[in-house]
């Protein structure tokens, strides 16, 4: 009819609501109790986005001292019955024939959040030093029978069995330490047919696989048939992270990428056959980042905040790191920064390959970090020679790592490997223009400053192929180029700054994996046929 407005037809779709999930999520790290490297940021940030998806998580931890210190206020919850019999007898306690060993588990808060922390107290954590090394820095020898007990804490309190009236849907483990809980849990619904909960495994670095001997696998009291080339034996040895990704339900990486290399020889550590074997329940989900702790505008530990419109505040940091490395300023010289553990995998070595062709360019270079011995004395001998171009602060410093973000106007991560990284998300998000070589979540994050990228505002970042020391002269050799060029430069800077790497999106991803373990927890394939 003529004049009649036409009605809309279209139904309102209701807001699809997202799944609730009780989740245990257990790792060996959480900032800020505990912290090593980007595994502990996951172990905070993921359990937040979570959280504010309205699921019920725990982050299960060990209580290690300084990460009790740091935990402030605590309650004791619940003590647990083991079923374990001679366990401490390797730390020289006394073993009581037929007496369960027992635990404490003791609750916090993640700061800034309402999640939930428990932590497992033991003899076995009682100790000075890092997760995993002594002050000396020397590996705890005993590191398997450590973690293997988060792992039994963790099914007790997956079955039900420490009279708290929770039990998750879902138990979610993190890298090797965390890499029995699959296996443990199956053999609780094979040997005891009780129903247990879906398994999530992540992969955070393949290169770390928790292997130990014959004699380890028996002292720590691991069913017996779980020794076979099918399940945990590997190569006469047993491993950890094997585990992980044979028993549970669905496994994944932290960066897409990573999740198609880790199938392949180079990056599979002799497990890529049992990854491809699985590859229908193996994926990857890039991690996010805390964009409130990382935002420049509102960060207390850099000297001058800044945005978008501020970004001449910028320079009020750079100011702040040459001063703190006692590095004159110097007009025109690109200020590059590393934060990273100083071991192979980071490409360290290559770049000191290449270091007098690196510091003839107008450069300077901060780094911050510790790890192997050779490295570290190698770049201090570049300290001591070129003292007015390249400084070192060995160790860690979560304030410095922060200016040094702020600060520098490059950050260089030369990787052999690196499954996801996220000093490259937070140099995006500081306008700091990565330098990255393409592999796992690096390649998955950066684009390179290509004509064509730089002309239609995609590029944020240099990126180059080989793991060569040419090839990173090269890309320092371009980003000194570029960094000439003020206009090309901003521009990198502010596409960078624009980019969205929150964890709401790959929280909402995680939470589909969920289900999808859930829905597959009753389809499991038990053994790989295939050589490992």
């Amino acid at each position: 009819m003529i004049g009649t407005k036409k009605m809309n037809s279209k139904k309102t779709k209701t807001p699809q609501k997202n799944p609730k999930y009780k989740i245990l999520f257990v790792s060996s790290e959480l900032h800020p109790f505990a912290k090593t490297g980007g595994l502990g940021d996951v172990s905070n940030s993921l359990p937040k986005a979570l959280k504010n998806l309205y699921q019920d998580i725990i982050v299960l931890i060990p209580a290690y001292p300084f990460a009790v210190q740091k935990a402030g206020t605590i309650k004791h919850i619940a003590k647990i019955n083991l079923p374990l019999k001679g366990f401490p007898g390797h730390l020289g306690l006394p073993i009581i024939e037929g007496k369960k060993n027992s635990v404490s588990i003791i609750e916090t808060l993640l700061p800034e959040s309402k999640v939930k922390v428990w932590m497992v107290e033991s003899e076995i954590y009682n100790r000075p030093g890092t997760p995993y090394f002594d002050d000396n820095n020397r590996e705890w020898d005993d590191n398997d029978f450590r973690f293997a007990l988060l792992n039994y804490v963790a099914v007790e309190i997956a079955m039900g069995r420490i009279g708290l009236e929770w039990q998750p849907d879902i138990v979610h483990g993190n890298d090797w330490q965390a890499g029995l809980i699959g296996a443990l849990l199956e053999d609780e619904h094979l040997s005891k047919k009780n129903m247990r909960p879906a398994t999530v495994f992540t992969i955070h670095n393949m290169a770390h696989m928790g292997v130990y001997s014959k004699d380890r696998f028996d002292a720590l009291e691991l069913p017996k048939h779980l020794w076979n080339h099918h399940e945990l034996e590997f190569h006469d040895d047993f491993s950890f992270i094997k585990g992980g990704l044979v028993f549970s339900d669905r496994v994944n990486t932290v960066s897409p990428s990573y999740a198609e290399e880790i199938q392949h020889e180079e990056f599979g550590y002799g497990l890529s056959g049992l990854l491809s074997y699985r590859s229908e329940r193996l994926s990857g989900i890039l991690n996010g980042i805390d964009m409130k702790e990382w935002n420049p505008a509102k960060d207390t530990m850099i000297t001058k905040n800044y945005s978008i419109k501020t970004l001449d505040n910028k320079q009020k940091n750079k100011s702040a790191v040459q001063k703190h490395f006692n590095l004159p300023k110097k007009k025109n010289t690109i200020l590059l920064g590393i934060v990273a553990r100083l071991v192979y995998q980071k490409g360290i070595d290559l770049v000191l390959e290449h270091m007098e062709e690196i510091l003839e360019l107008p450069v300077q270079i901060v780094v911050l970090g510790s790890g192997d011995l050779e490295l570290e004395s190698r770049l201090r001998q570049w300290v001591n020679n070129y003292p007015e171009k390249i400084q070192i602060q060995l160790g860690y410093d979560e304030s410095l790592s922060h200016l040094i973000e702020a600060g520098v106007d490059a950050f260089l991560m030369p990787s052999r490997f690196e499954p996801c990284g996220l000093n490259q998300l937070y140099s995006l998000r500081y306008g700091t223009v990565p330098i990255v070589r393409e592999t796992g979540g690096l390649g998955d994050t950066v684009i390179h400053a290509s004509k064509k990228n730089l002309n239609n505002h995609t590029a944020t970042g240099i990126v180059f192929h080989e793991s060569k020391g040419s090839t990173i002269v090269d890309a320092i050799t371009l980003s000194s180029l570029l960094y000439q060029n003020k206009d090309v430069w901003k521009k990198l800077m502010i596409t960078g700054m624009k980019q969205e790497y929150s964890w709401k999106e790959s929280a909402k991803k995680y939470l589909k994996l969920y289900g999808q373990a859930i829905k597959d927890r009753n389809k499991y394939k038990k053994h790989a046929p295939v050589a490992l």
